[in-house]
């Protein structure tokens, strides 16, 4: 047999972060100190309330299959949300709850997207979501969102990019990797942009409770006319410290919730209907107490990695990561080892230093690295020395 794999699977990159987690949790496994820099998860256990909801519901015999867009109670605990929180107002049979927020999206991309589609992706990117395009067997259009742009598309870069063959536009706000946020002028001036225009908006929203000083907002609530063509992705696994639990939801237009509960049915049915009962609770009693923590952890990272020789980084506005641009020691060596460029430094940190960060190449931004806060204060200040003393020894 020729070709054993298919061309659609030999075609996608693995995930980059997941790679570097994997090599980290191996020289963790082998006694050697690595400070894991690397993983979005925050380092923060299940509320108790959410956790016991999810015991009671295994005690009590909750543990058979459930609708496959999941529970009425859990869709109509989302709607209340989404009208309070966003200001948007999706009845429960706009919304399909799946396995994680990663889920969700994969499935919106099978349902909307055909071969010839293109995806406007605005670049710095997660690593998922170009693979997951053209999985779909669409195209990602990416655009590359400047630095001195806060790591935004502006309307302009929107409007030069949409084209006849567009199917959506993805935007991720709070994003991952830069922490960046659209404020409300400029998502209303992208959605002034997008109601001239007949394709669907894609907002992963994910880290909307992570935010610093400033608000989260969804373009829908902003631009009402865009309501009929956006779909709403979002989950538990950030804010309520429920990575392990997989779950996350999707909201939007009928006919794609339709389409998207189809296509879940014949993948995976139904998400855990102990997850489900959990999150339920998640919703009902969330507390902002990661949120003070995160702040501080920033502050101190964002304050260290400025003063560093050769090392720039924006004060992100949300999530839990920076984005330091390191490219002024590109060309540079460790001893005799070359620094050609993110991939390198990335790799030499690990291994001459023990502190695990990814490649900006994974996210379409090749001059910097991720690092995520979602660790201890004295991890975070371990991690500084030993980055600033990595930085003094390239030449």
């Amino acid at each position: 047999m020729e070709h054993r794999i298919s061309t659609r699977v030999r075609d996608i990159a693995p995930s980059a972060t997941v790679s570097v987690d994997t090599k980290t949790k191996a020289l963790l496994k082998e006694g050697r100190p690595v400070i894991n820099m690397s993983v979005g998860e925050p380092d923060f256990d299940t509320p108790v309330a959410t956790a016991y909801a999810g015991i009671r519901a295994i005690v009590e015999g909750n543990t058979r299959y459930t609708a496959t867009t999941g529970t009425l109670e859990l869709r109509q605990a989302i709607a209340r949300k989404l009208m309070t929180e966003n200001g948007l107002q999706y009845a429960p049979e706009q919304i399909v709850v799946s396995s994680g927020a990663k889920h969700s999206l994969f499935n919106i991309f099978l349902a909307i997207c055909d071969p010839g589609d293109e995806v406007i992706l605005p670049a710095p990117y997660w690593v998922s979501y170009p693979e997951q395009i053209r999985l779909a067997g669409a195209t990602p259009v990416v655009v590359d969102c400047s630095e001195a742009a806060g790591f935004k598309l502006t309307p302009q870069q929107l409007e030069q990019a949409i084209t006849p063959r567009t199917k959506a536009v993805l935007l991720n706000s709070p994003s991952n990797p830069t922490g960046a946020v659209y404020h409300r002028e400029e998502l209303v001036a992208l959605g002034h942009v997008l109601e001239r225009h007949d394709v669907f908006v894609v907002t992963d929203e994910i880290y909307e409770k992570l935010v610093y000083d400033v608000e989260h907002l969804s373009i829908a609530a902003l631009v009402p006319e865009l309501m009929p063509r956006t779909i709403v992705v979002n989950g538990f696994s950030k804010a309520f410290a429920m990575t392990g639990w997989r779950l996350g939801y999707m909201a939007g237009p009928t006919d794609v919730v339709k389409a998207v509960a189809s296509l879940q049915s014949h993948a995976t049915g139904n998400p855990s209907s102990i997850s489900q009962a959990a999150g339920v609770v998640a919703l009902a009693t969330y507390e902002d107490r990661m949120v003070r923590m995160f702040r501080q952890r920033r502050d101190v990272l964002v304050s260290a990695l400025q003063a560093m020789d050769g090392v720039t980084c924006a004060l992100p506005e949300g999530a839990f990561y920076v984005f330091p641009n390191v490219s002024a020691h590109f060309g540079k060596r460790l001893g005799e080892q070359a620094i050609p460029n993110a991939v390198a430094f990335c790799e030499a940190l690990l291994e001459d230093e023990l502190v695990a960060a990814v490649p900006g190449d994974a996210f379409g931004a090749p001059n910097h690295i991720r690092l995520s806060y979602a660790t201890s204060l004295e991890q975070i200040e371990t991690a500084i020395e030993r980055m600033s003393r990595f930085v003094r020894k390239l030449h």
